[in-house]
């Protein structure tokens, strides 16, 4: 099954650097197991979101050159009306997201694929929502 990997764990695993928690070294593994096992899924929004803001050309070519090994699912318009209810839901329920976060949530929902993210708005959204988040298995290295 493909797991749609969230700009946050990406973030942890591409742009970050110093030392990492144990917790986000367990995630980095998470996310290196799951290339490994051919099952990321990503959508053009979150390539964005990692790609923006790099503002030295050669780390953005480098970022960008390493994404292309990742298909983009290809958005509908069934995707963007179904973030549009998915915001409404959560707003009526005093929910707040960004637009790119109920995107997110309306692609996983639409393809019944996991979000993996560290996130914490996505434990709201999926109270009142048809998704179901990703949460890795414990695993020694």
């Amino acid at each position: 099954m493909k797991i749609l990997i969230d700009t946050s764990i990406w973030s942890l695993a591409l742009r970050r650097s110093g030392a990492l928690s144990m917790k986000d070294q367990s995630l980095v593994y998470e996310l290196t197991e799951l290339i490994g096992e051919v099952r990321v899924a990503m959508i053009g929004p979150i390539r964005q979101e990692l790609l923006s803001g790099i503002t030295i050309k050669s780390q953005f070519d480098a970022l960008k050159e390493k994404l292309l090994a990742f298909e983009d699912i290809p958005l509908t318009r069934e995707d963007y009306e179904r973030a549009a209810e998915f915001y409404n839901t959560c707003r009526k329920s005093g929910i707040q997201g960004s637009q790119i976060d109920f995107l997110i949530c309306a692609v996983a929902a639409g393809r019944e694929i996991p979000i993996f993210t560290t996130d914490n708005d996505f434990l709201l959204y999926a109270k009142y929502l048809a998704i179901s988040l990703h949460h890795p298995a414990n695993k020694t290295s």
